[in-house]
């Protein structure tokens, strides 16, 4: 399954260096990159293709990454956010935590195998978010499906199992069990 990767950064030069240390688990993980210098026109493009995680830089000087990040999971709610910068401020990591919901922090400059372990759990947690959104759909077509008072017996029997099922006997008659048994 190809998986899509952002990448934004105001340097071509760390896109690069990103794109390089990526590269050996861009292979292994069929990631596909697209990388961007201008958060307006990453954000053109999270309007237009689904991706499973962003990397964004803090500091830019069109938006910074905490705004653009905001906005991206307005377009993208399950898209995985990720913050890179050279501050290693607690403020700063704060708001993003926040404010954009960022799942990993990660300060230039980073160790490849640590941005690989990132990767790896930026998918994970990426799926983890799918399977969450499959199950709360399931339950609603199941909830959609069933009638109020359908609703109230699988509630009912939730609570106390078999409390819902009756015994009929000859004529409409409640055949109550034999409980000296």
């Amino acid at each position: 399954m190809m998986r899509r990767i952002l990448l934004l950064d105001d340097e071509q030069n760390i896109l690069n260096a990103l794109q390089r240390s990526l590269r050996q688990v861009a292979k292994k993980l069929e990631l596909e990159i697209e990388l961007f210098t201008a958060p307006h026109a990453a954000i053109q493009r999270l309007g237009e293709a689904e991706f499973d995680f962003v990397i964004s830089d803090y500091h830019m000087p069109a938006m910074d990454g905490v705004d653009f990040l905001r906005v991206a999971k307005e377009i993208q709610p399950d898209m995985v956010r990720l913050m890179l910068s050279a501050s290693a401020d607690f403020n700063t990591i704060m708001g993003a935590v926040n404010d954009a919901e960022v799942f990993k922090y990660i300060i230039k400059p980073w160790a490849t195998p640590e941005l690989e372990t990132v990767v790896h759990a930026a998918i994970a947690r990426h799926d983890e978010l799918a399977e969450e959104r499959k199950l709360a759909n399931d339950q609603r077509t199941i909830r959609d499906a069933l009638t109020p008072e359908e609703m109230e017996a699988k509630k009912l029997e939730a609570l106390e199992p078999g409390i819902t099922k009756v015994n009929w006997g000859p004529g409409g008659s409640i055949m109550l069990d034999d409980f000296d048994k």
